[in-house]
C-alpha cells in the first residue's frame, strides 16, 4: 500500500484556506498514492473555539472530503473538530475511502494542558479500519502517550496510524514514542505532525515519519517544511517478520474498559 505523509503549516480557523491547500495537494498526488494522512485539526488548527467551529458529519468538512476521495481515488486520513450526535463537541478523526465509506475515531485522551477537555469530550472507542488488506488503527496526538490504548492485542492491527499537533518543546517526546509504539505493538506506526505557529503563538516543527515494526524510519519530512513524503508498506514482510519474532504470543492478556467520561 502506498502511504503518504502530509505534512503542512495549518491557517488559524480558517477552514476554507485550509481546504483549498489539501484539493492542491490531491491534484498533485491522484494516481500515486492509495492513503493521504493529514495533521491533527487539519482544517482549523488545535483550537478550542470549539463550539464556533464544530460541524455535523454531513457538514461542509466531511462532505467534500468524501468528494475529494472519490474524485481523486485515494483515502484521506486525519481529524476535524466535530458537533456529535449527541450535541457534544469532538476532536474527531477520520477515515475516508475512495468507496463512500467513513469510520471516525473520537480522541480519547483529551490533552488537559491545553484545556481541551473544557471544551471537547473524550471518546471511549477504538477502531480498526480495513483498507487495502490493511488493518488500520486511528488515534490522536496526545494518545501517544498511552500504550495501554494504543495496545496492538494478538495482531489486530498492521499500521497503527497519530495525526498531530505535537509542539516543538516536546519533539523528542514524540520522537521516541512513534518508535516504541511501532517496536511493542510490532506494527507500521505513522505520525503525522504540522508545522509553522498557531493562534496561540505555539511553534510546531514537523518530525512527520513512517516507523517500521523493528523501529527503523522507513520514511520521514524535513524539519519545519511544508511538504510530503510517499512510500509503500508491505504486509508479507510485516507477517514474516511476526512469524520469525513472534513476541506478540507471549504478551499479557488484558481487557481494556473505557468508561463514558475521562
Amino acid at each position: 500500500m502506498r502511504i503518504t505523509l502530509l505534512q503542512t503549516d495549518i491557517v488559524w480557523e480558517d477552514k476554507k484556506a485550509n481546504l483549498n491547500r489539501l484539493e492542491k495537494y490531491l491534484e498533485q498526488l491522484t494516481g500515486q498514492t492509495d492513503l493521504i494522512v493529514l495533521p491533527e485539526m487539519f482544517s482549523t488548527g488545535f483550537s478550542m473555539n470549539s463550539e464556533t467551529l464544530a460541524e455535523n458529519v454531513d457538514d461542509t468538512t466531511v462532505s467534500i472530503l468524501k468528494e475529494w476521495s472519490l474524485k481523486y481515488q485515494l483515502a484521506l486520513c486525519g481529524s476535524y473538530i466535530a458537533k456529535g450526535k449527541d450535541s457534544k463537541n469532538y476532536n474527531r478523526g477520520f477515515f475516508i475511502s475512495p468507496d463512500g465509506n467513513a469510520s471516525y475515531y473520537d480522541k480519547r485522551h483529551l490533552f488537559r494542558m491545553g484545556k481541551e477537555s473544557d471544551f471537547f469530550s473524550a471518546g471511549n472507542r477504538q477502531l480498526i479500519i480495513n483498507f487495502k488488506g490493511f488493518r488500520i488503527s486511528l488515534l490522536i496526538c496526545y494518545d501517544l502517550r498511552f500504550p495501554v490504548w494504543s495496545r496492538n492485542i494478538d495482531n489486530g492491527y498492521d499500521l497503527l496510524i497519530y495525526v498531530a499537533n505535537w509542539p516543538a518543546s516536546r519533539r523528542d517526546v514524540w520522537d521516541i514514542l512513534l518508535k516504541a509504539r511501532a517496536i511493542e505493538n510490532m506494527s507500521y506506526v505513522c505520525g503525522v505532525n504540522r508545522i509553522g505557529t498557531d493562534g496561540n503563538g505555539l511553534p510546531y516543527n514537523g518530525g512527520s515519519a513512517l516507523i517500521s515494526a523493528k523501529g527503523n524510519i522507513l520514511a520521514s519530512v524535513d524539519d519545519d517544511k511544508e511538504e510530503f513524503v510517499t512510500t509503500t508498506i508491505d504486509l508479507n514482510s510485516l507477517k514474516h517478520f511476526r512469524d520469525k519474532f513472534p513476541a506478540w504470543k507471549d504478551a499479557d492478556q488484558f481487557v481494556i474498559h473505557a468508561s463514558e467520561t475521562q
